[in-house]
């Protein structure tokens, strides 16, 4: 046992066997662990440092492009004329291919060039960010409104009250819808569901194949920090994402082709559509170099000896006490090599005959099913207000769509990462029993609701609009249309918002509110537009285009902080909820129980919640935009509706896990007590056994 406890440099005099059980080379065919590892110090792609480092920005650059589009769905709501239930579903649909592929994973594990198969899917999802913009350029400029793109001054004075300008108008634009536009809009929409597809499909191998690569040649106790490090640097992805959709959005959609005349609308106005196909060029050049390395990995590298001297001692120590092979080396990994050599004898239909009965064996474990019930109904949560929050937020209280992703992305989401880091942190360093952990659950849900109780009442009120909604304080006949404007013949469908701000009523266009004349007052090289002879409105004078000012806009930080607080509270759960899955489980179904909780997470949470949600925002719409015959972008919400609906749908989701942990916490607490008696009989028996050999001699000298 000399060798072992040696110096560095005598390191040749240690056994090939020891050498080996040391290194983790015992897989490495023809002895070539040598070779192999004096290589690796001549490659940096032979170091699994290096390998972490490339497969936490490749994911970080991953998210960051999944994300981007939960951050501009309103934009592009209104750039295609989308519904909100249309714009959840092209949302989820990412999760469509990556749940049908995700399964087989599983299978191909360690059959493929795990390195080359991450770089490939990489390119895809690089790929499907391309496709997501090729709309943008493929489709003609934007107009927020319905005249020529020739002169932009014909913007303003098509919306005034001009009786004979616009009665052709309709005609043409019926005779177009017929054709061409229609053809158009189902092109451009298809195109970003198939790069949805796309972007599921190559999100497949990154995450399973990268986290068992590092697993594998990581040192084993090197390989829990990796991958806390991989998900810490990962989750900021979304953050990211919203940030850099708070900064595309602040330029205009046409950044590329902007019209001769320039543009009259700020990020303010209503109809301002922001830059939303920027985002995803940045995204995806940034996944499209986060691949590169992976082509550069070897299939299999030397196995981590960072804790080489370290782990000699220990091994010496035990050597010392009994010299069994098996006590050498950690029970895992022959556990894992058994699993791996049971998987690749099934052939492909076999595994899928198998899958079925172990799945229904696996949701028959009470505490697994009641925690994957639990955890689907906090992703219902969290795929709801990822997708619409920053909507929800635009709309409740009137701020540009460029603040609110700066609020969720610098506010919402790095509170949602703190807790689940505090949550690990306790689970660890109290040392949490599964009956504890399940409290800790129940106790973080409990405080997320009562968080969110006051969001109900936190909110703005529906703005009066006039002919489409009536406040019961509001003067009467503001239902209807004015008959002041009736002189006018207004455009149906067309869009451009004034204020009167005497009554803080809002019009359609400056035609409903009987305008006849327009003014552009130039200064510090922008241009604002605004509107006279208003007969409509209480007071004559320019009025400036745009909605009214909002008086409750400054609830939005109380809002997104008392948000924010239960975010901290629900993410707690998220590392508990995983040991209670871990520790309720059969060793040898751990891997197999957790591909199987995500993909029900998938499937029952994040595939249908955003369109759950969308659909919810839809039943709140007052006033609709049509195009071509058929119901596009809503323009007009009822801000009391929409609150008590998308707040509610949370609160929903979260009593229902919430739930959920009562019943765990229940189920533990009966085991507990079972275990107790069990400990308890067992140890009066023993107590007995033993002390009836004792009175029996005592019996024998009586």
């Amino acid at each position: 046992m000399g060798p072992k406890i040696g110096p560095v440099g005598e390191e040749p005099q240690i056994p090939d066997k020891d050498t080996k059980a040391m290194m983790g080379t015992e897989d490495t065919p023809g002895g070539k662990a040598s070779s192999d590892s004096q290589d690796s110090k001549s490659s940096v792609f032979h170091n699994i440092k290096f390998f972490v480092l490339c497969h936490s920005l490749l994911q970080l650059s991953q998210l960051m492009i999944s994300g981007y589009l939960k951050s501009s769905i309103s934009t592009v709501e209104k750039r295609f004329g989308l519904s909100s239930q249309t714009s959840g579903l092209l949302a989820a649909f990412n999760e469509v291919g990556n749940t049908t592929l995700i399964v087989f994973v599983s299978y191909f594990g360690s059959r493929v060039h795990r390195p080359r198969l991450i770089g490939c899917g990489a390119i895809l999802v690089a790929l499907a960010g391309l496709l997501m913009t090729l709309p943008h350029f493929i489709s003609e400029p934007y107009r927020y409104d319905h005249t020529s793109s020739g002169d932009m001054s014909q913007d303003f004075e098509a919306s005034l009250c001009l009786p004979t300008t616009l009665v052709p108008a309709p005609a043409s634009t019926s005779s177009n819808c017929s054709s061409h536009m229609e053809a158009n809009h189902l092109t451009m929409v298809g195109i970003m569901f198939m790069a949805q597809i796309l972007l599921g499909v190559g999100g497949v191998p990154i995450q399973p194949f990268g986290i068992s690569y590092i697993d594998d040649f990581a040192h084993s106790n090197n390989s829990p920090l990796y991958l806390g490090i991989l998900f810490a640097v990962t989750l900021m992805g979304p953050a990211l994402a919203f940030g850099l959709g708070g900064i595309m959005l602040r330029l205009y959609v046409d950044i590329n082709r902007m019209p001769e005349g320039g543009i009259s609308i700020t990020p303010k106005d209503p109809r301002w559509v922001g830059a939303w196909w920027l985002g995803f060029l940045i995204a995806a050049g940034a996944v499209a170099l986060a691949a590169i390395p992976y082509f550069f990995f070897p299939k299999e590298m030397p196995k981590e000896k960072r804790e080489l001297h370290f782990r000699r001692r220990i091994l010496t120590v035990v050597s010392k006490d009994e010299d069994s092979p098996s006590e050498q080396s950690p029970e895992e990994p022959p556990e894992k090599q058994g699993l791996a050599q049971i998987e690749p004898n099934l052939t492909v239909i076999q595994f899928i005959k198998v899958f079925p009965r172990v799945l229904l064996r696996t949701v028959r474990h009470p505490i697994f099913l009641l925690v994957v019930l639990s955890q689907v109904c906090v992703s219902c949560s969290v795929a709801g207000i990822a997708t619409f929050l920053s909507k929800f937020l635009e709309r409740q209280f009137s701020i540009t769509a460029s603040y609110a992703n700066m609020l969720i992305g610098y506010l919402s989401i790095p509170s949602a990462i703190m807790g689940i880091v505090v949550g690990g942190v306790l689970v660890k360093c109290l040392h949490l029993s599964p009956l504890r952990c399940s409290a800790l659950c129940l106790l973080g849900t409990l405080f997320c609701l009562l968080f969110n109780l006051p969001l109900f009442f936190l909110g703005c009120p529906t703005h009066q609009i006039a002919g489409i909604t009536h406040q019961p304080d509001s003067q009467p006949g503001l239902e209807l249309f004015p008959g002041c404007m009736e002189s006018c013949s207004c455009p149906s469908d067309d869009f451009n918002p004034v204020c009167d701000p005497s009554t803080h009523v809002e019009y359609l266009t400056p035609c409903h509110a009987g305008c006849t004349n327009q003014v552009v007052h130039e200064a510090l090289g922008k241009s604002q537009v605004f509107y006279a002879n208003c007969s409509c409105m209480m007071r004559s004078g320019l009025v400036q285009a745009g909605s009214c000012d909002s008086t409750c806009s400054h609830l939005v930080l109380p809002f997104i902080l008392l948000m924010s607080l239960g975010g901290v509270m629900a993410s707690l759960s998220h590392t508990p909820s995983f040991m209670l899955i871990l520790r309720g489980v059969k060793k040898e179904d751990k891997a197999l129980a957790v591909g199987i909780q995500f993909m029900l997470l998938r499937v029952l949470a994040w595939m249908p919640s955003p369109v759950i949600h969308g659909s919810a925002i839809d039943t709140t719409c007052v006033h609709w935009a049509w195009n071509c015959g058929r119901r596009a972008v809503c323009r007009y919400y009822d801000n009391d509706l929409l609150r008590n609906r998308f707040i509610g749908l949370q609160f929903f989701f979260k009593t229902g896990s919430l739930a959920c942990f009562v019943l765990i916490l229940a189920i533990l607490r009966q085991q507990d007590k079972e275990e107790r008696t069990k400990v308890a009989c067992s140890g009066l028996q023993k107590q007995l056994l033993v002390s009836l050999p004792e009175k029996k001699p005592e019996e024998s000298r009586v």
